[in-house]
């Protein structure tokens, strides 16, 4: 390596790894200038893996960019150097791992990417890349979501479970469309409103356990709410800042459009799949528990949907015993089931204009109840 050499006194006995020394801080990184995610990879010479821990870390996406004077967290270890070789610095034992992280330090010092201080003690970069997935230990950690509201922006995630995982979710209508509503208590009830938020409860969820999530439809004023009646505005943008237009076709062709192109940047990343969230609208005395939809002849959608269906189901009968559960999957040849690329399921959570159903919705911890169910449902 230029400076300080890390090198090995010995080939000692090839074995697996044992465990990386546990004093170790992340390198930060604060770009000059602004930089695509993937020319950051290439410069850092990392690995698709590592884009991943970079995107998860930092809460991007691989569309964004690292901004001028930004500071962000590197999927890199920064091991200290004991001064006598690289395997007894990490405590490992694997002679070709410790060759490879050897290789990748002298190649970032040679590119004056790491720079060695001679007065000081060198210190070892690790890529998580190479480490070996059964002794990386999960790191919970705490990245923050703005559209989640001040309350809530900040998600600990506390697992792994849904790495490798990508959702768009959908609230249903948005913009100058509130979809199904009605007057309670002097209050307007709007669909897209009480959808909204238990899309971002639910996002919430599943960004925790490491998934990536994009919500479709947005409002920058309306984070997750604690209140029974929530304001009703019409100020909701797509994603990616679009103003949602009122001609229903031209609105969910704008949404699906979005999503089919995400889904393409990603396809190589991630599982991905599409959750629709909406609120129906039938005759007052008509109760409905959720039932869920999935594009026609979907194998795959109607075992996802029948995973989250039964984790409702078990939920109601330990909740609501006096009641049981009549929701359903079933197919149905809705636009976004039809048109979207990523594995579909559409869900209807009750019925707005119903007495009982109203309560799933007005309260603000059956919202989070349903958040939690879903969630659940998606990781079986």
């Amino acid at each position: 390596m230029v400076g300080k050499k890390i090198g090995f006194i010995s080939i000692l006995l090839l074995g697996a790894i044992s465990s990386f020394s546990q004093s170790y801080r992340y390198l930060q990184y604060i770009p000059s200038a602004s930089i695509k995610i993937d020319d950051i990879i290439k410069k850092y010479h990392l690995k698709t893996e590592d884009k991943d821990s970079l995107l998860v870390f930092n809460n991007l996406n691989a569309s964004s960019f690292l901004e001028k004077g930004k500071k962000y967290k590197m999927p890199i270890r920064i091991y200290p150097f004991s001064g006598d070789n690289i395997r007894t610095s990490l405590n490992i034992d694997n002679y070709n791992t410790a060759k490879s992280i050897e290789k990748f330090n002298t190649l970032l010092e040679e590119l004056l990417i790491k720079k060695v201080d001679p007065n000081k003690k060198n210190e070892i970069w690790v890529p998580l890349s190479m480490m070996d997935e059964d002794k990386k230990e999960f790191e919970p950690y705490t990245t923050k979501y703005a559209i989640l509201g001040k309350q809530y922006e900040k998600v600990e995630v506390t697992d792994n479970k849904l790495k490798g995982e990508l959702f768009y979710l959908i609230s249903g209508h948005g913009g100058p469309d509130p979809g199904a509503n009605c007057m309670k208590e002097g209050n307007l009830l709007c669909e897209d409103e009480y959808a909204y938020d238990i899309v971002l409860r639910l996002a919430r969820n599943l960004i925790s356990h490491g998934a990536q999530v994009y919500v479709i439809v947005v409002d920058k004023n309306d984070g997750i709410r604690e209140a029974k009646f929530l304001k009703h505005d019409h100020d909701e943008k797509t994603y990616d800042g679009k103003i949602i237009p009122l001609n229903q076709v031209k609105r969910l062709k704008q949404r699906t459009d979005l999503i089919n192109k995400l889904y393409k940047l990603h396809q190589k990343e991630y599982d991905q799949k599409l959750i629709e969230l909406h609120i129906d609208s039938r005759s007052e005395d008509k109760k409905i528990d959720l039932f869920f939809y999935h594009s026609p002849g979907s194998e795959a959608g109607k075992k996802v949907a029948d995973k989250m269906l039964e984790t409702v189901k078990e939920k109601y009968h330990t909740h609501q015993k006096e009641r049981g559960y009549t929701g359903v999957v079933e197919e149905r040849n809705l636009f976004s089931l039809r048109n979207a690329l990523p594995l579909c399921i559409y869900i209807e959570v009750g019925n707005i204009t119903n007495e009982f159903d109203q309560r799933r919705i007005l309260i603000p911890n059956n919202r989070q109840a349903l958040a939690n169910w879903l969630a659940e449902g998606l990781m079986k």
